[in-house]
């Protein structure tokens, strides 16, 4: 009997060990991220494509786009684009409306920063080989 409790015992606490973690896990899962980030969906030979979520007052570091790429908006909003020439330039993104954007220049680079008070949403469509504009 005593041995009995025990196993029983131990399966109430295994269970409830598994139930926390999976309820602690879910939580994890459905808390918005404060840093700006990148979701992959999909790649196959021809496109990569991935969701960024661009969080309000944070800066994409330099970069470039090597590719021709669309850009559909999810929740619009205004991207300030800086060159690393110092040139400064609004992209605006509407929600619902997609952007063919053409790729870099060689040899550029610029940085990104969503100055609003509200997440910038997008998917990007990355083509792989070059498009001929």
């Amino acid at each position: 009997m005593f041995m009995k409790t025990i196993v029983l015992s131990m399966k109430h606490i295994f269970l409830a060990f598994l139930l926390i973690t999976t309820v602690c896990l879910s939580a994890e899962e459905n808390t918005p991220q404060k840093a700006t980030h990148r979701i992959p969906q999909f790649e196959n030979e021809l496109v990569k494509v991935w969701k960024t979520v661009i969080m309000p007052h944070q800066p994409l570091s330099m970069h470039r786009h090597d590719n021709d790429r669309v850009v559909v908006g999810i929740k619009g909003g205004v991207l300030k684009k800086i060159e690393q020439t110092g040139d400064i330039s609004d992209l605006v993104l509407e929600t619902g409306k997609a952007y063919w954007l053409t790729a870099d220049p060689i040899g550029t680079l610029h940085a990104d920063i969503n100055e609003s008070d509200e997440p910038i949403e997008v998917m990007v469509i990355e083509f792989k080989t070059a498009q001929g504009n």
